[in-house]
């Protein structure tokens, strides 16, 4: 048995982000060198990159990157087995490198992303694939936003203190400035009310029709049962549908702050117009 500590294990996690087993593993083999059993696992990560495709990748975390004039922003979820590599530096300065790629690239979609060159001779993929070989655990890069063209602005959200954020939101506001002292706060608190309430489309335009249409036979089907006069029938399943519309659609969410008020109110009052808006949880 090789003679190494706790605090061996410790600061080999710390320096290759692998898994407690495969750290113990790697140190048996080095003798109880941490040397020598960062180069294993470097040796068995580059190896074991396949056998990690199957496992879960379900922590992470998203990062956001606004330009200097508000006028563009991306944001991009990077995703991991373990929250204790999604908290590391080095995971994280993978993500931040994705990021300003993004932002110097815009790539159409993600496909276009992975294919595109990031380092001399090196895809994103490959990148990808050289974090996921390095950091022991499979990472998974599949969802990014950009805007650009408007003022932009972003929400990180930490559900835990020692993790990094999360949920992220993007929104783009049709006017504003980098010294738009108005604009920001009116984008800050929207893009904080989506964090929360989670809408998942801007306007009723954008809701799919089949959807609305289940949601009224839905609807209609469950006043019937529970015996709605007949003739009203039609005004209690506009009433219905009007309130599924309240519910996924953020301009006419109540507003976090003041549920008194619409988002759209909000917005209105602050003279600006929501373009269009991301919002990222890691793992959903």
């Amino acid at each position: 048995m090789a003679n190494y500590t706790a605090a061996d294990v410790k600061k080999l996690r710390e320096l290759t982000g692998a898994g407690m087993m495969d750290c113990k593993k790697a140190l048996d083999e080095a003798d109880g060198s941490v040397d020598g059993a960062v180069e294993a696992l470097r040796i068995k990560g580059q190896k074991g990159v396949a056998k990690r495709e199957g496992r879960s990748a379900e922590n992470g975390a998203v990062v956001s990157l606004i330009s200097e004039d508000k006028t563009s922003g991306v944001l991009l979820e990077l995703k991991c087995e373990t929250d204790f590599v999604a908290k590391g530096d080095k995971f994280q300065a993978v993500a931040n490198a994705l990021a300003a790629h993004v932002a110097a690239t815009s790539p159409a979609d993600l496909a276009t992303l992975l294919a595109s060159e990031i380092e001399a001779g090196k895809t994103v993929q490959a990148y990808v694939d050289e974090a996921n070989a390095n950091l022991g655990e499979k990472i998974v890069l599949d969802r990014f936003a950009q805007f650009t063209g408007g003022y932009v602005a972003a929400y990180m959200h930490r559900t835990m203190p020692d993790l990094p954020p999360q949920v992220g939101v993007l929104v783009e506001l049709d006017k504003g400035s980098a010294s738009d002292e108005a604009a920001a706060a009116v984008a800050k608190d929207v893009a904080q009310h989506i964090a929360a309430f989670a809408p998942k489309y801007l306007n009723r335009d954008e809701v799919p029709a089949e959807t609305v249409e289940n949601e009224r036979r839905v609807a209609e089907a469950t006043s019937r049962e529970e015996g709605k006069p007949e003739a009203a029938l039609p005004k209690i399943v506009e009433g219905r549908v009007n309130g599924f519309f309240k519910d996924v659609v953020v301009l006419e969410q109540a507003f976090a702050k003041d549920n008194k008020k619409s988002v759209q109110k909000v917005l209105d009052e602050a003279g600006v117009t929501l373009k269009r808006f991301s919002r990222i949880k890691v793992g959903i």
